[in-house]
């Protein structure tokens, strides 16, 4: 039987729900508040109900599907091309009522332990700013005293304390106070960062697919969380090629008539998995002792920084089929 589409657009307090009644034809498009979304599905029959993955999305997807209704999250990019004209809850309702019944790559509705590892992730990245934007000030600052030093936190770390007492000297008292208060930021933020990396990995301690994919060769622990819990599910992806597509890890395209031109990466993916196996990449190039044949003839080709994205796509294609397959990481058939 053939679901009855219905568009869904998800505020805070007020839920645009639009569909066209299959049996009478009426069309309905109206708010409904939040306290009584849940009951007007409860007495629907089951609907395939086309919604945003926005905030809320994934919370409200789970308490539908429990209803019996399907759903299908779908990305704010794909629903835009619907909107016609003007932007308001009605309209947009619409577009997703149109987005949802066409064939397109649905987002794989997330566990409510998938979530909270990736806000775990996201907490962890927010740290990692500020300290980040804290160590180079401190570097900014003490340079302007004629302070120089290596870059990289562990230097300033190090050094800033003898650095501190050295220009106590000549300094007001009151700076050098508010300069050993930001380095007592920077070591607070290390030790929540600290925390929060040894929550992850007790969060994920039972995970069998994240022990599965760490074996691969620059594939840590943080970047084998983030893949696990940002793909929801390894069948919402038909292939690795897709997933690596998903988090942006292959080159646009232009071009007419025929003639494709392959430009730089799309980076139209996940943002913070790609930049985890790009780096896990440069770090097996760089500091494996033989990163094998295929990396070390795609070096005498092309510039270090191209070779890393080459093989974070690889390691992409790879999670996927572990994930997928529920097969072990093999050495002799992947890296190298």
């Amino acid at each position: 039987m053939k679901l009855m589409p219905v568009g869904v657009d998800i505020a805070k307090n007020v839920m645009q729900v639009h569909f066209i009644d299959t049996a009478t034809g009426e069309i309905f498009n109206k708010a409904i508040r939040r306290d009584k979304f849940l009951e007007f599905f409860t007495n629907h029959s089951p609907c395939l109900v086309g919604m945003e993955a926005c905030g809320g999305a994934h919370h409200w997807a789970r308490q539908l599907i429990s209803l019996g209704h399907t759903v299908k999250l779908m990305p704010g990019e794909f629903v835009k091309a619907f909107n016609i004209r003007n932007k308001n809850d009605t309209a947009d309702a619409r577009a997703i009522w149109l987005a949802v019944q066409q064939p397109g790559k649905a987002v794989a509705v997330k566990t409510e332990q998938q979530q909270a590892m990736l806000a775990l992730h996201r907490i962890r990245s927010q740290l990692m700013k500020y300290r980040l934007m804290q160590t180079n000030a401190l570097h900014g600052l003490l340079a302007e005293y004629g302070e120089v030093m290596r870059k990289g936190h562990a230097s300033l770390v190090k050094n800033v304390p003898e650095i501190l007492t050295r220009l106590s000297e000549r300094l007001p008292a009151v700076l050098i106070d508010s300069l050993r208060e930001q380095l007592s930021e920077v070591e607070r933020m290390d030790d929540r960062i600290t925390d929060i990396e040894r929550r992850i990995r007790e969060l994920s301690r039972d995970d069998p697919g994240v022990k599965a994919i760490s074996e691969i060769p620059g594939v840590g622990f943080l970047t084998a969380t983030a893949a696990v819990a940002s793909m929801g599910s390894a069948d919402a992806f038909r292939s690795g090629r897709e997933f690596a597509a998903w988090v942006g890890l292959v080159p646009r395209q232009t071009g007419t008539g025929g003639k494709i031109q392959l430009l730089g990466i799309s980076k139209r993916g996940d943002k913070y998995q790609r930049k985890l196996l790009v780096n896990g990449a440069h770090s097996v190039i760089q500091n494996a002792r033989k990163p094998g044949p295929w990396v070390t003839e795609m070096l005498k080709r092309r510039p270090i920084n191209v070779v890393s994205v080459a093989l974070a796509n690889k390691m992409a294609r790879i999670i996927w089929a572990i994930l997928a397959h529920g097969r072990p990481y093999q050495k002799e058939s992947s890296i190298n």
